[in-house]
C-alpha cells in the first residue's frame, strides 16, 4: 500500500445535473474514467477521499437532496468533507485528515476542471503536497466569456494542464496514476 498517497474526488454531486450547461453526453466518458480511477485506487488500498461543494439555497444545499454521489459513479469513500469554497481544503477539515494520515501525495479527480479541481491542486502544492492532476478523470462545461467568445470544455481542460503542468501538478491519465502508484508501492 502507498500510505501517503490519496484521492481526492471533488464535488462528484447529483448537483451540477440540475445545472443548464449539465450535458449527459459529454459526462459520460467523464464518469467511466472516474469510476475506474476509484475501482484502482481501492483495489491498491488507497484512501478515497469524496468532497461536496455545499453552498447557499438551490441545488448545492445540504437540504436539496442533490448533495450526494453523482449517479451511476459508485464511491465507497474513507472520508467525506463539505466545502463551501473552491479549494477542497479552506475550512474543510480535508487538510487536518491529510496530516494526521501522513498523506503526502493527493490524486486530484472530480467536477469542474477549472475551478474546485484546479484551485484544489493549487492549493495543495502551495502546502507542500505532491499532486497528480488526473485530467481526464475530470469534467468541465463550455463557458462564454465577456466578448461573448465560447470556449469548448476541451479548451478550458487544456488551458488548465497547460497551467498547471510542472508549476502545482503533474498531468497524468488515470493509467498513469495507477501505474505510479503501483511503482510507489514496489519502491
Amino acid at each position: 500500500m502507498s500510505a501517503d498517497t490519496a484521492l481526492i474526488v471533488i464535488d462528484v454531486q447529483e448537483s451540477f445535473r440540475q445545472r443548464s450547461y449539465w450535458n449527459e453526453a459529454e459526462a459520460q466518458p467523464f464518469i467511466a474514467n472516474v469510476q475506474r480511477l476509484i475501482d484502482g485506487a481501492k483495489a491498491k488500498g488507497l484512501p478515497v477521499v469524496q468532497i461536496f461543494h455545499v453552498d447557499g439555497d438551490g441545488p448545492f444545499a445540504l437540504d436539496s437532496g442533490f448533495v450526494k454521489p453523482l449517479a451511476p459513479v459508485s464511491l465507497s469513500a474513507d472520508v467525506v468533507f463539505h466545502k463551501a469554497r473552491h479549494s477542497a481544503l479552506v475550512g474543510s477539515g480535508l487538510e487536518v485528515w491529510l496530516n494526521q494520515n501522513n498523506i503526502r501525495k493527493v490524486l486530484i479527480a472530480g467536477i469542474r476542471t477549472e475551478q474546485c479541481c484546479e484551485t484544489t491542486t493549487r492549493h495543495a502544492s502551495d502546502l507542500g503536497y505532491d499532486v497528480d492532476y488526473v485530467s481526464e478523470a475530470t469534467l468541465t462545461f463550455a463557458m462564454t466569456n465577456a466578448e461573448g467568445r465560447t470556449f469548448s470544455a476541451e479548451e478550458i481542460k487544456a488551458r488548465t494542464e497547460l497551467v498547471l503542468a510542472g508549476r502545482f501538478a503533474k498531468i497524468v491519465t488515470v493509467d498513469e496514476a495507477l501505474s505510479g502508484v503501483e511503482r510507489a508501492m514496489a519502491a
